[in-house]
């Protein structure tokens, strides 16, 4: 276990431990956060605990030319009313992130400190989200940390059915367009799985970054 101190540094990933945890403490200052992303890395903790640092390995990932969209899907897309923006409700987008209500979470990972880390961080252009409106209500949504080359999914909400999935998709097809080598969504999710995500080694991971 690696202890942060002030010093801008992260231990190499290859010390995390079996779940991915590498380090312990330091802060959330812009700076580190985008050295964290660029290392591999990111913070993953609970209100009132330090912050804790996590590398895992194997690393969740979609390759955008990999999406997959189902014919129900590809029908709900066809037919909805909703609507789709990026980058124009970054702060709304992870207060929703932040306080929804989710099946078999007690409670949310993005604390108060993240919340406002992260909003400098957007302010710093670098974290980014894609909303979906029902007319003038956000419905759905997420938001990540952009990178050269890669986009970093962090978390996202539906309020409406199928709309964080949208949010999803038209996420991996804008990040195709733009020629991005790969969408980093952390660890296993039964639900990104579905959607075309696998798990490659850290390695691997790490040379797209």
């Amino acid at each position: 276990m690696y202890f942060l101190g002030k010093e801008l540094v992260f231990p190499p990933v290859s010390q995390a431990g079996d779940q991915g945890l590498l380090a312990i403490g330091g802060d959330l200052s812009v700076d580190r956060l985008i050295l964290a992303y660029k290392s591999g890395i990111f913070p993953w903790y609970n209100q009132g605990e330090p912050i804790v640092w996590y590398s895992p390995n194997p690393r969740m990932v979609l390759f955008p030319e990999k999406l997959r969209i189902s014919k129900s899907m590809r029908k709900f897309i066809r037919e909805t009313d909703l609507v789709l923006t990026h980058n124009q409700a970054f702060e709304q987008v992870m207060m929703n992130c932040k306080t929804i209500t989710r099946k078999d979470q007690e409670d949310t990972w993005i604390t108060d400190e993240m919340l406002l880390s992260y909003i400098r961080l957007h302010r710093a252009g670098f974290a980014k989200s894609f909303e979906v409106w029902d007319k003038e209500e956000l419905v759905g949504g997420l938001y990540g940390v952009e990178l050269d080359g890669v986009f970093c999914g962090e978390s996202m909400f539906a309020k409406k059915s199928n709309s964080s999935k949208l949010a999803f998709i038209k996420m991996v097809e804008y990040y195709q367009s733009k020629q991005f080598r790969v969408i980093d969504c952390q660890v296993y999710n039964d639900h990104l799985a579905s959607l075309g995500a696998e798990e490659i080694s850290r390695d691997e991971f790490l040379k797209y970054l």
